[in-house]
């Protein structure tokens, strides 16, 4: 019975025309917001075609790998549903602005936990001298800040048009030239390719700073990432390949729950419309208790999980001790993974060479 009434209540309420939380009469700064839209739509489609040139001319099979990594992380139809969205990122008051909110917590999360386990850091820019790789980074709404902190880092995201975006906007912050730097590429595109992936991002010494190839970055961030993947296993995999031994790996994600669906799908994208329509596939949720295992299964081991909340009405994030919804993940890779494996490409097992190096990755 109660179930009925709440199904009734549920559709009820998504049936309601939905009343403008975010946003209102159209200011001058709010204009500006589309003239900028205008302008990186220009840009992306001069970066569209040259990018898809460049990774036709580049593409090669993934040889750095100890195991074949047959699947892809990419999702062809999360694709399309992204490059409609491409030019839109730093709109505030539009589709992303929940990302942008999410940033009072997702940036002390990754800068709190790396001063743990790096100490000693200097005040002003306490992420100096680390290298972080931005997987999904999108507009580079994460990217930005993250380098402000002082950190060299790469953003990559298979989205052309995202990273245009990207690209653009970094390039009037004199801050950033040298430490944030872009590539269209995805994860495993990235393991493929090792230190010549540092090619394809705007900026010499950024790219230099920022990636040098696999088995090089002191961290990784997949914020709002995994939710849109297609195989979750070859993205733990490459996390592991492209990290140092004890690097972090960073995750938010929504769990896989009743609440998470109606909140998550029900209320915040066809009542409320925080964000679009078919954002999210509830199936690709994942709960916390399973992302532990899959982390475990790839050398790493999970050091903290905290529960997150959206205030649809202040437009404003907080933590909380409920995973239900929203959470936020931070593991450690082990020292000694991944384990040397016989193969055509790697040295003998017993050879003492290949037992120091654990990789074939330089």
């Amino acid at each position: 019975m109660y179930c009925k009434k709440l199904s009734r209540l549920v559709l009820r309420v998504s049936c309601l025309k939905p009343t403008s939380v975010i946003g209102g009469p159209l200011t001058s700064a709010y204009r500006t917001v589309f003239s900028w839209t205008a302008v990186c739509q220009q840009r992306s489609l001069r970066l569209q075609r040259s990018a898809l040139m460049e990774k036709d001319q580049r593409a090669v099979p993934c040889q750095t790998s100890l195991r074949s990594v047959s699947q892809t992380t990419v999702d062809p139809d999360e694709l399309r549903r992204f490059q409609s969205l491409a030019n839109k990122w730093w709109d505030e008051q539009g589709e992303f602005a929940a990302l942008h909110a999410m940033n009072d917590l997702r940036v002390p999360f990754i800068r709190d936990n790396l001063l743990n386990v790096h100490r000693g850091r200097q005040t002003g820019k306490p992420l100096a001298g680390l290298k972080i790789l931005d997987v999904g980074c999108g507009g580079g709404l994460l990217t930005e800040p993250l380098g402000r902190l002082g950190a060299s880092i790469l953003g990559i995201d298979p989205v052309a048009e995202s990273i245009g975006t990207a690209q653009l906007h970094s390039s009037y912050d004199p801050d950033l030239r040298h430490r944030v730097s872009y590539r269209a590429c995805s994860l495993e595109e990235l393991n493929a390719d090792g230190p010549e992936g540092a090619e394809g991002a705007e900026g010499a010494e950024g790219a230099e700073t920022a990636a040098e190839g696999a088995g090089q970055f002191d961290a990784v961030v997949a914020s709002e990432v995994v939710e849109h993947l297609a195989d979750l296993e070859t993205f733990a995999y490459c996390c592991s390949l492209v990290l140092k031994p004890g690097g972090s790996l960073f995750i938010t994600t929504l769990n896989k729950t009743n609440l998470s669906w109606l909140l998550g799908i029900v209320v915040a994208e066809n009542v409320l419309r925080i964000v679009p329509a078919g954002t999210h596939e509830w199936e690709k949720f994942i709960s916390p208790e399973d992302l532990e295992r899959l982390l475990e299964s790839n050398g790493f081991s999970v050091q903290s999980v905290k529960g997150m909340l959206y205030n649809p009405i202040t437009g404003a994030w907080s933590w909380t001790n409920s995973t239900a919804i929203n959470y936020a993940l931070h593991a450690v890779k082990l020292s000694d993974y991944p384990p040397v494996q016989a193969n055509e490409s790697s040295p003998h097992p017993e050879d003492p060479t290949a037992a120091q190096s654990g990789s074939t990755h330089s």
